[in-house]
């Protein structure tokens, strides 16, 4: 059976309770924190800066999943692979074709980190697919990224499935990420459909049954 991982998202945690609401997921077992990094020039808003990534990374010991939402991504790679991430997601619309991205990928993964590239809802999965043997790891837009709380659009349900279609019969070890109206029932189809990393904000934070929701999804994936 194929793992899942969840990979709890800081966007909805108010940055006073940024410490409790990590020790909460790690000790559910978290394996990863997916920390979101937003520019006004790329879609209109600003998340996290690169001391509230420092703050951050002190206050835990596993997997740093930096995804970047910016329209300069590599300057932005070469600070947060400086303060410690270990996984840097950038974005296929930022840049302007096919040679910046796979210059972007090759620059990215020569910081010592491991390399993802995201797409947003209206990106044709078509265009992805031939960068996923160079990647770690691909992120599959379910929402218009900039904003928690959003609805889980079903048409990334294909998107995925054509990702892990293309992984297996190629034996690659890539990684399918999906971000965006995550849970239990979303996240469940996300798992069926192929994915390895489910990204998770408001569906966890914010609720006093987070423990319960954590393990539920869990299970819906492995024995649902």
């Amino acid at each position: 059976m194929r793992p899942v991982y969840i990979a709890p998202s800081l966007l909805s945690v108010n940055k006073n309770d940024l410490q409790s609401a990590i020790n909460q997921v790690v000790a559910l077992g978290a394996k990863f924190i997916h920390f979101d990094v937003m520019d006004k020039k790329f879609i209109g808003h600003e998340s996290f800066s690169f001391d509230d990534f420092s703050r951050v990374k002190k206050m835990h010991h596993v997997l740093n999943d930096v995804h970047l939402m910016t329209a300069d991504p590599y300057e932005y790679a070469k600070e947060y692979a400086k303060r410690g991430a270990e996984i840097i997601t950038f974005h296929y619309e930022a840049l302007k074709d096919d040679v910046t991205r796979v210059d972007c990928i090759d620059a990215i993964r020569k910081l010592g980190v491991k390399v993802g590239m995201s797409i947003k809802p209206r990106t044709p999965v078509e265009k992805i697919i031939p960068f996923l043997p160079m990647l770690d790891q691909v992120l599959i837009m379910s929402v218009e990224p900039g904003l928690g709380g959003q609805s889980f659009m079903p048409d990334s349900l294909n998107k995925i499935k054509k990702c892990r279609e293309y992984i297996d019969a190629n034996h690659l070890k890539t990684l399918i990420e999906v971000d965006g109206g995550i849970n239990d029932i979303t996240g469940h189809d996300c798992y069926l459909a192929g994915a390895d990393l489910l990204v998770m904000g408001t569906y966890l934070f914010g609720h006093a049954d987070l423990k319960d929701r954590y393990q539920k999804i869990i299970v819906a994936c492995q024995h649902g």
